[in-house]
């Protein structure tokens, strides 16, 4: 059985890598994955209580006797929901992001970029609207800040090469921009929640490599660009009455909205509580604020004309949610056959290096996928309590180099080949890329700004 589910997480990865051709969607295999793997585990089920959980499920019994119906119950209660847990944490706080930008979306919160990049210049037009990418996406949800920016560069740059080189720098600038705060990224969010980083110290250590990692992509991206872009500027979009909210009522919305983010790691210290209950605390005083600023608009019953999130956005977001939930559960079924231990107890003895396997895994995830590998990675290990300075048990400590590096690789990883992440998936949609012509332009550059920001990471984690 183990085995079984072993082939069927390999047999998923290589349907993930090859989605791209095959047009399956990566969401769909996902589930599918996390849905059969668990129904396998609990088939035989008993074996793999006894081996991993013997002394709970006897204590779970209370001198009755096994049985199957028994262990099934236990598994559900004991194994199963930990898992359902972790992965509905995720979720959750995706939700809630999602609901925000949705939010400060429909009352033309983000309407200033419109305003700032209103420009033929490339020079300007390109680092403006990057560098937006880069801070919103540190703070909201890296797909849905990439998605929004993609739309806006669309309805504004007319030549399809210039869209494909821009649209690449978003997404570049949006992978790594998330990747350097803990809510800017599913992993991060991870590692954060499950206490193998801390925000501040997560952060102070990989700005400076994610900065790099945008800037040197994006200067080359720069000097392929003419001196003036073919641009076309349309009104601002239509979203009914709402456009009455003047500036200082959007100004508050925006800082309710992003500053209420950025309270969510004083929030997690304090309470201790998941992050995602302080993102969900965030939607809802933005959402009563939202509605005090439209009550003429929600008593004229014109709600129903508003512009909402484009279409591509809601998509894209729906697909991420499900493909979380469904790898996270995947990798709990995995974890609990004990296969991981045995591959970590494999890289400890012939590899015996965090920055090789750092590396490895940055280059499995630009085959593959940003996510599934890095989450693969983090299966790998759990938080070791203390360890001697120099010792190789310490990079598994809180804060240790293990979880900061695997979140720089795959993050950098993922934009090697536009088909590694969502957002690069929605480039090609949105703008018909070919993956040969992302490999020729692109992958050389991405790894460019990649090496760098990880020698930079490498001598802040020795010499630091």
């Amino acid at each position: 059985m183990t085995l079984i589910i072993v082939i069927l997480l390999l047999l998923g990865y290589v349907v993930i890598a090859t989605g791209h051709t095959t047009g399956v969607n990566k969401a769909a295999i996902a589930v599918f994955i996390g849905t059969v793997g668990w129904v396998v585990y609990i088939c035989y089920g008993t074996d793999f209580v006894m081996a991993r959980h013997a002394d709970e499920y006897m204590e779970y019994l209370g001198g009755q006797l096994p049985s199957s119906e028994a262990v099934k119950y236990y598994i559900y209660n004991n194994v199963f929901l930990y898992y359902v847990g972790r992965a509905a944490s995720i979720v959750m706080f995706l939700l809630a992001t999602m609901g925000i930008v949705e939010i400060l979306y429909n009352n033309g919160c983000f309407d200033f970029v419109t305003r700032w990049i209103r420009t033929r210049n490339s020079k300007r037009l390109l680092w403006t609207i990057t560098l937006a990418t880069f801070v919103l996406s540190a703070n909201l949800d890296n797909l849905t800040t990439a998605t929004m920016m993609l739309v806006v560069m669309h309805s504004i740059v007319q030549n399809r090469r210039q869209r494909m080189l821009i649209g690449s720098a978003i997404v570049i600038a949006a992978n790594v921009g998330g990747c350097f705060t803990v809510i800017g990224d599913p992993i991060g969010l991870i590692l954060w929640g499950d206490g193998a980083v801390t925000a501040t110290n997560f952060s102070s250590y990989l700005a400076l490599p994610a900065i790099l990692a945008w800037v040197i992509p994006t200067i080359l991206i720069n000097r392929e660009l003419p001196e003036r872009l073919d641009t076309q500027w349309s009104p601002m979009p239509y979203r009914g009455d709402d456009t009455n909210l003047n500036y200082w009522q959007r100004f508050v919305m925006f800082v309710v909205g992003i500053g209420g983010l950025w309270f969510i790691p004083t929030f997690h210290t304090i309470t201790k509580l998941s992050p995602f209950l302080g993102a969900l605390c965030v939607l809802s005083v933005l959402w009563v604020v939202n509605e005090i600023f439209n009550r003429k608009l929600m008593s004229a019953d014109q709600m129903s004309e508003r512009r909402f999130i484009p279409r591509a956005l809601q998509y894209g977001s729906i697909q991420q949610i499900l493909f979380v939930m469904g790898i996270m559960l995947a990798m709990g079924v995995v974890t609990e056959t004990g296969v991981w231990g045995d591959v970590a107890e494999w890289f400890d003895e012939n590899i015996h290096s965090v920055w090789v396997v750092g590396i490895i895994s940055g280059v499995m995830s630009g085959l593959v996928d940003t996510f599934t590998i890095a989450i693969s990675n983090l299966s790998l290990y759990s938080v070791v309590d203390s360890a001697p300075a120099g010792d190789y048990a310490a990079n598994f400590v809180s804060n240790g180099a293990y979880w900061k590096i695997i979140a720089y690789t795959t993050a950098v990883g993922g934009c090697l080949l536009s088909v590694s992440s969502v957002s690069g998936l929605a480039l090609m949609k949105m703008e018909h890329i070919r993956l040969g012509w992302y490999l020729k332009n692109l992958t050389l550059k991405v790894m460019a700004g990649g090496l760098a920001g990880l020698a930079v990471l490498w001598l802040e984690l020795n010499y630091i």
